[in-house]
């Protein structure tokens, strides 16, 4: 049985609401996070717990973005049957969304030992952090800004999509992943950070159920799933509401500070044997 307790869940809850969105890594804080509160990350019943609290942090997604979500649902299943509805952008974004999460459902499942065994490392997430952050600081010194969200094309999408895949890699970000390719490909800000949120609904999604088996296989105490998920939900909704905001007017360069310091800090603890990679 993993031993989750209702505080732990709850100060995790907090930990992936803030930051499953921001450019900062949510998988790469939530381990560490585990490992203070003296969680063995490496554990398969941790490993569910993490990925379904995520689907919270999905929920404040599908809450905050209802209506364009039902619009763009709509014109989706109504361009199956009818021809005039698919010249739509509503309609192509569906099939953006569609197109784009493929990358990350194959590799994910391909790669899924490895996800939830070698790379649930504290050495993984502090590489990932600072590693990424070059990335963060290349894209955001080549971006042009100078397509918005109806120019998006699938080509747009599917490297977005390929890129969200380095995000199974924790301590990289998948925000910051696709936020990134996202410029990268002449995307503004805003566009890149809303394909973002729509990208993560399949890929964290998909994570949370199929982790279903594996906390009922562990004993995931139900108690702490429901905390830490109601928890996640709440402190991410407030986030997604900030950072649409916030990007609209700062380079995410502005995270890449705090994703460095951190990265050295883990480097420094393992190095010195004050933390366990595991």
């Amino acid at each position: 049985m993993t031993d989750i307790s209702l505080l732990d869940s709850l100060l995790l809850g907090v930990v992936e609401g803030l930051t499953e969105f921001l450019p900062v890594s949510s998988t790469g804080h939530l381990t560490i996070a585990e490992k203070v509160l003296g969680l063995p990350i490496d554990d398969k019943g941790v490993t569910a717990f993490t990925a379904i609290i995520q689907m919270g942090a999905i929920a404040a997604v599908l809450v905050y973005f209802f209506r364009d979500i039902m619009r763009i649902v709509s014109a989706w299943l109504r361009g199956l049957v009818k021809a005039e509805v698919r010249g739509s952008f509503d309609y192509r974004f569906a099939w953006f969304v569609i197109w784009g999460s493929v990358p990350i459902a194959v590799v994910g499942f391909l790669a899924r030992n490895v996800i939830s065994g070698p790379l649930r490392s504290l050495w993984v997430v502090a590489a990932g952090l600072l590693v990424w952050s070059v990335a963060m600081w290349f894209a955001e010194s080549r971006a042009t800004q100078a397509r918005n969200e109806q120019q998006t094309t699938l080509t747009d999408v599917l490297v977005i999509g390929a890129v969200q895949c380095l995000a199974l890699v924790p301590g990289v970000s998948r925000s910051g992943a696709t936020i990134s390719a996202g410029l990268l490909r002449g995307l503004d800000r805003v566009t890149a950070t809303r394909l973002s949120f729509f990208l993560s609904i399949p890929a964290l999604v998909g994570a949370g159920l199929y982790e279903l088996k594996d906390a009922v296989k562990e004993q995931v105490p139900v108690g702490a799933l429901a905390v830490g998920t109601v928890v996640s939900f709440v402190v991410a909704y407030a986030s997604i509401a900030w950072l649409l905001r916030f990007v609209a007017g700062h380079r995410i360069t502005v995270f890449v500070p705090y994703r460095v310091a951190v990265g050295l800090i883990l480097v420094v603890l393992l190095a010195a044997g004050v933390m366990q990679p595991t």
